[in-house]
């Protein structure tokens, strides 16, 4: 099992920049994949960006250019076993809870999306982006 604990959200003004931080702990085959999700009160979740650990990999959304054209870029430090969500040029409609997760994936022939079946999930950390 792995645990997950996000940090970096916090109130900032629209057009202002953010970066969210996810570090794991466990065994890391736990966290192969790793995704960044954001979920509004009432809304379903969305899934974001997606990474595979060891390369360095990053996966988008396929909606990624029309919803976040380019301003979110997810990241990855596996010497400190870290995900990085930075987001540029915020919008109030980006607050929401962001969440990362985490998921192994096979030998072979694993997909590390953002639409893969996630298993851990971290707590989350809020972001409030003011007009």
């Amino acid at each position: 099992q792995v645990q997950l604990v996000e940090s970096g959200g916090g109130s900032v003004l629209a057009g202002g920049p953010l970066r969210l931080s996810c570090t794991a702990s466990g065994n890391p085959r736990s966290f192969a994949c790793m995704g960044w999700f954001r979920q509004v009160p009432g809304k379903e979740r969305e899934g974001l960006a997606a990474i595979y650990f060891g390369s360095g990999t990053p996966y988008y959304t396929d909606d990624y250019t029309d919803s976040q054209n380019g301003r979110f870029v997810i990241s990855r430090d596996n010497t400190a076993n870290t995900v990085y969500l930075t987001m540029d040029s915020l919008k109030p409609e980006d607050t929401a809870m962001y969440y990362c997760a985490a998921t192994s994936l096979p030998s072979v022939g694993g997909l590390c999306r953002p639409t893969s079946r996630y298993t851990d999930w971290g707590q989350g950390t809020q972001v409030t982006v003011s007009a």
